[in-house]
């Protein structure tokens, strides 16, 4: 089964492990081999990967861009570096910098390659282009199946 996420790169640290529960529970009830298609933003697709990695699953990572690493915050990158080696397959983007072009092509590339979308998302409608909210739309419209997933203690931070 192959599953992608979309969801929230601001969520407060300390409703993290509740999403990661609930993602964890989407995700434990699907078939086997579990594949988790993700770009590895902070936030929602970090602990997208973790669930699927501790459920044994595989993860494939699609960049948007070659200086996507470059962008984090220095407190972000040991994760991000874990996860990614982590990964069974990554994939970069031809795009040479991070910005709404290449998060869309990313976030379409994910999608043309899975059967499920994980949405942590608060239903908030969409501020733009290659946002949680436009990726939950693109996959309505594109016939994918959607599990939204936000516990009653997820937040945002503001």
């Amino acid at each position: 089964m192959r599953v992608g996420i979309t969801g929230h790169s601001n969520l407060v640290p300390e409703c993290v492990p509740a999403v990661q529960a609930a993602i964890s529970d989407v995700l434990a009830g699907l078939g086997h081999p579990l594949v988790g298609v993700t770009c590895l933003a902070p936030g929602a697709d970090q602990v997208f990967a973790r669930a699927v990695l501790d459920l044994g699953g595989q993860v494939e990572v699609v960049l948007p861009a070659l200086d996507y690493r470059d962008r984090l915050k220095p407190h972000q990158l040991a994760e991000y570096d874990e996860l990614r080696a982590a990964a069974t397959v990554v994939s970069v983007l031809p795009h040479m910098s991070s910005g709404r072009q290449a998060y869309v092509a990313a976030n379409e590339r994910m999608l043309a390659s899975v059967e499920l979308l994980v949405a942590v998302w608060d239903g908030v409608p969409a501020q733009g282009k290659g946002g949680t909210a436009d990726v939950v739309e693109q996959a309505r419209a594109s016939g994918v199946p959607i599990e939204v997933v936000w516990p009653p203690q997820a937040r945002r931070k503001s």
